[in-house]
């Protein structure tokens, strides 16, 4: 039967759709971090940051996100005050 949604481009084949769950199932795999490799991400940040800014290490969050096309590593950094000359500047003034 023939179907016109195909024609004009409103349902993609059932080519393209393997093919992109391939290249989600790719980016995955390449990218896929272990919680051990995450928790010394943070650990880390956490070194590297101490020296310029306080953190609340409690707050902090390293996730990988996967999209379509790449993975992204995103990292939420609370910080509590910013070292300023060895000495500390509240963040909040």
């Amino acid at each position: 039967m023939f179907d016109l949604r195909r024609l004009f481009g409103g349902q993609k084949g059932s080519k393209t759709r393997a093919k992109e769950r391939l290249q989600l199932i790719l980016v995955h795999d390449r990218s896929s971090l272990s919680p051990e490799l995450i928790d010394l991400i943070k650990s880390r940040i956490i070194d590297v940051l101490s020296e310029f800014v306080e953190i609340d290490e409690k707050g902090l969050a390293v996730e990988l996100e996967h999209s379509e096309e790449a993975a992204a590593l995103i990292t939420n950094i609370p910080i509590k005050a910013v070292r300023r000359n060895g000495g500390m500047r509240s963040a909040r003034n």
